[in-house]
């Protein structure tokens, strides 16, 4: 296999979208050619990444069959392109194969999947998908050492077996991104074993790798989830958000022809449709660049780079600065006499309109909030224009505003002030107890990972001076996560109130949840409260891990006690592994000790 050409390919986070038309003008042609030369050199790993995302449950060897076939079909039809077999769609073709791979669809339970063609299929596969991975194994690891032989000696493989692991583990995260990983960790593999320290060398190379990935990961989820929820008109004001935030002196029509591209046809990279994913996401980049004069200065470097550098040049470019001559308020909205008049002529032209003057003159405000303010102003337009004064009514628009992202603005502020005053893992514990209460249906992993995830908010937020912002669309994301990417998921009825009813309120909804009062706790067992030597001999992250999985199945199980009550088992518990740990017979000391826990 080739080495991956795109160490960075396209990851911008405006993804869509590509018509079936083929490009006409030369710069399009341009990039459709060196778009479809990247997806025909690595037509293997975009073939992993597809199986392993739709059929999580198969091993290592049954996708090297179908990556063997994928193989042997490009070939084909390379040689021969008026075959019947080629004018098909990729991912068709992908599902078709997985499908005829003997005795798979019935040991994977996907048969009823494959009885299924076009649209519906496509969509069985996709709901198919699990964002729970508890049932695979934990993620194999290799000691730098033997990572660095299996590099060297068969470095094709061992990627594979990565992007391989990886993709199953991460079924929603888009094509790019995990082809980036992938290059990413080729790059950290090839510089750490010429180091003589590998493992520091792997250990502290790996970090912005894992990061990217699950800021790609949440973010991709979210939008996702949103789309599959709420469908493509939310999808196209969180865009109008973000982009009139970036790029603040585009013009309002380039916008929606940008928004337009992003927005519209997101199925195919929310689908796991890795070829017009890459197509799509390809075409978006290729339209910020040829319009660059009109949409941002900071981005003229960027786009002069060849394509594998461009996308991460961009997604890293800085906001454009704000023209001078835009106000600092837009009056029209609030100061016109004929604002119901306007939006009644086409509401969905005007609200974009709002959404994309007040978001441009608040570079400061989260994408959450802004969304809220949307809200906000179309509620009281509801209401005024049904008014004999709506003049009079809507002219106040600025105090709800403002009064909202006050709220909103406090509220973070309280929890930046609770992370300082509880420290990193107080936080953890504060948020483990909290969001398995109100959720105590899911896993013990998903709780524990949603927990991790909330902290990271903080941590990375509360001493930035964009702390609002920062804070608050983390923090979405995180509840975004917990809401799922599939629209058929249910939690509770509380939690599925706050991630069905408005998405630009769900931070509030969820922040007013008192803890589920339909769960019903599992029966006690007392092989919760019982721990052995081996809790001395973890290491660090992992006795953190087995501490936090205590912790949620503690509030799982006394899930009618106070956060209080909990907190003090909670330290029994951890006072309990620090005696036995520096005890002369630690297992002696927990078979004494650990009944004592839970009473």
């Amino acid at each position: 296999m080739k080495l991956l050409k795109l160490t960075g390919f396209i990851f911008f986070l405006f993804f869509l979208t590509e018509s079936l038309t083929l490009p006409t003008q030369p710069r399009d042609v341009e990039n459709f050619n060196s778009t479809q030369k990247f997806i025909e050199d690595n037509i293997e790993y975009i073939t992993i990444i597809a199986f392993a995302q739709y059929v999580q449950e198969a091993t290592f060897e049954e996708m090297e069959k179908l990556v063997k076939d994928m193989v042997e079909y490009k070939d084909r039809c390379m040689a021969d392109k008026t075959l019947p077999e080629c004018s098909k769609l990729p991912n068709n073709v992908l599902q078709e194969k997985i499908c005829a791979m003997e005795g798979l669809p019935q040991k994977h339970n996907f048969s009823h999947c494959c009885s299924k063609v076009d649209a519906q299929r496509r969509h069985c596969f996709f709901y198919n998908k699990k964002s729970d991975v508890g049932f695979l194994p934990p993620f194999p690891t290799l000691d730098p050492e033997e990572k660095c032989q299996a590099y060297e000696s068969n470095r094709e493989s061992l990627l594979n077996h990565f992007l391989y692991e990886v993709a199953r583990r991460n079924p929603f995260v888009f094509a790019p991104t995990l082809l980036t990983v992938a290059a990413h960790f080729e790059e950290v593999a090839k510089s750490c074993c010429e180091e003589q320290n590998k493992v520091d060398c792997f250990q502290t190379r790996a970090i912005p790798v894992t990061q990217y990935l699950k800021a790609f990961s949440s973010y991709q989820k979210h939008v996702c989830g949103a789309l599959l929820k709420f469908g493509t008109k939310v999808v196209h004001f969180i865009y109008i958000v973000i982009l009139s935030q970036k790029f603040p002196k585009i013009e309002f029509k380039e916008l929606i022809s940008l928004v337009e591209d992003v927005s519209s046809n997101y199925d195919g990279c929310c689908e796991g449709d890795v070829v017009q994913c890459i197509r799509d996401t390809s075409k978006v980049m290729n339209h910020i660049c040829s319009k660059q004069d009109s949409i941002s200065s900071k981005i003229k470097e960027c786009c002069e780079k060849k394509i594998p550098e461009r996308g991460q040049c961009i997604i890293n470019s800085n906001k454009d600065d704000r023209p001078k001559d835009l106000s600092l308020r837009e009056g029209k909205f609030t100061d016109s006499e004929n604002v119901c008049q306007e939006r009644d002529a086409d509401p969905d032209t005007f609200f974009a309109k709002f959404t994309f003057e007040y978001s441009r003159r608040h570079p400061d405000l989260s994408i959450p909030e802004l969304l809220r303010i949307v809200q906000i102003y179309k509620d009281l337009l509801r209401n005024c224009c049904n008014t004999e004064n709506p003049p009079g009514c809507y002219r106040y628009a600025e105090d709800k505003f403002n009064e909202t992202t006050e709220k909103s603005l406090k509220m973070v502020q309280q929890e930046c002030k609770h992370f300082q005053n509880l420290g990193k893992d107080g936080l953890k514990y504060h948020y483990l107890i909290r969001l398995t209460k109100i959720a105590p249906q899911l896993s013990t992993e998903e709780l524990v990972s949603l927990g991790e995830k909330m902290v990271t908010a903080f941590t990375t937020c509360c001493t930035l001076s964009e702390e609002f912002a920062c804070v608050d669309n983390l923090a979405d994301l995180v509840f975004g996560e917990l809401c799922g990417v599939n629209e058929n998921r249910t939690i509770n009825p509380a939690v599925d109130h706050c991630c069905k009813t408005n998405f630009a309120f769900r931070r509030p909804c969820f922040e007013s949840l008192k803890a589920d009062k339909t769960y019903v706790p599992p029966p006690f067992s007392q092989d919760l409260f019982t721990f052995h030597a081996d809790m001395c001999q973890s290491q660090n992250e992992e006795l953190q891990r087995k501490t936090d999985r205590f912790l949620v199945n503690l509030v799982k199980l006394k899930h009618e006690l106070t956060d209080e009550e909990l907190q003090s088992l909670f330290t029994n518990f951890a006072n309990v592994v620090d005696k036995c740990c520096k005890a002369e017979s630690p297992e002696v000391c927990f078979n004494e000790e650990s009944p004592k826990i839970g009473n």
